[in-house]
């Protein structure tokens, strides 16, 4: 009798792990990646000015770019990204926005997948503080992507990483592996991320597919290994239980590993890019984005 909930509290515990595992990569998913606000700290006039730098932006609107107001003049510098055009210098108006005051000035529009580099210059003449003080921020635009294709999109995929790390955690502590839970893992990488996920990209970028075999996409590809992966793990497994779980089990465990490890690569690495170079040689900007940049 004391075994049945011996196992549901194993079986719960595994979920809870699970749960926990799944919010550490989403958190980690919204702190990395070039496509995320870029946030620091710098040193103005003996105290610390916080920041956050936008690098994605609709393309139907022009990206601002804001800093708290110090009491000190503030320029944008921009260029578009990759070229060698002048930079282009815009002073930074105060602007009123949910009850704070703010340095702001206005990127302009780009073409889905097109970049601009930029930084802002801090102070007056002589006492410049540059932020980054290092490399340039690149932020890149995307076309509007409706709410529910999104929201759809990504429950899938976080769905699938919630039930792919159960089914590690079932392999691993389970006499066998767990075969629903692979399916279902399967179903929604299948669902989330070659299905919905092409619509997202033609809607973002112009594009459905950008990865193996017409290009580098590294968002693409990273999608299309861990599907082969689970598919791999679903063959090995096979339909039922069999005498001896061995390999079952540890074709789980490595689809499992196989995800964590692409999770742990930033999101939009590599993505995609639009070729000023061709856009000013005559090419449609829809025929000049390349991927793999």
């Amino acid at each position: 009798m004391s075994s049945a909930p011996s196992l549901r509290s194993r079986a719960a515990l595994l979920w809870l792990l699970a749960v926990v595992l799944m919010a550490a990569t989403v958190i980690y998913q919204r702190r990395t990646g070039p496509t995320h606000p870029l946030r620091g700290t710098v040193a103005l006039g003996g105290r610390p000015l916080a920041y956050k730098l936008i690098r994605s932006e609709e393309t139907v609107r022009e990206a601002r770019v804001a800093v708290p107001d110090a009491g000190q003049p503030a320029t944008l510098v921009w260029r578009r990204f990759p070229t060698q055009e002048p930079w282009t210098r815009t002073p930074m108006l105060r602007e009123s926005k949910e009850g704070r005051t703010e340095l702001a000035g206005y990127l302009p529009k780009q073409p889905p997948a097109g970049k601009v580099e930029y930084a802002v210059e801090l102070g007056g003449p002589g006492a410049t503080q540059r932020i980054p003080a290092a490399d340039p921020i690149v932020l890149r635009y995307k076309g509007p992507v409706s709410t529910p294709l999104l929201l759809a999109h990504l429950s899938m995929m976080f769905l699938a990483v919630l039930v792919g790390l159960r089914a590690g955690l079932g392999a691993l502590f389970g006499p066998s592996a767990p075969r629903r839970l692979l399916a279902v893992t399967l179903a929604c990488l299948t669902l989330g991320g070659l299905v919905l996920g092409p619509f997202v990209q033609k809607a973002a970028f112009g594009a459905y597919w950008t990865g193996f075999p017409w290009g580098y996409d590294l968002t693409d590809n990273k999608t299309l290994l861990m599907w082969g992966v689970w598919v791999l793990a679903a063959c090995v497994a096979g339909p039922r239980p069999r005498r001896r779980e061995a390999w079952p089990r540890a074709a789980v465990l490595a689809a499992t590993l196989a995800m964590a490890v692409v999770y742990l690569i930033p999101h939009s690495l590599r993505g995609s890019q639009l070729d000023y170079g061709k856009v000013k040689a005559g090419a449609d900007a829809s025929d000049a984005v390349v991927t793999g940049r």
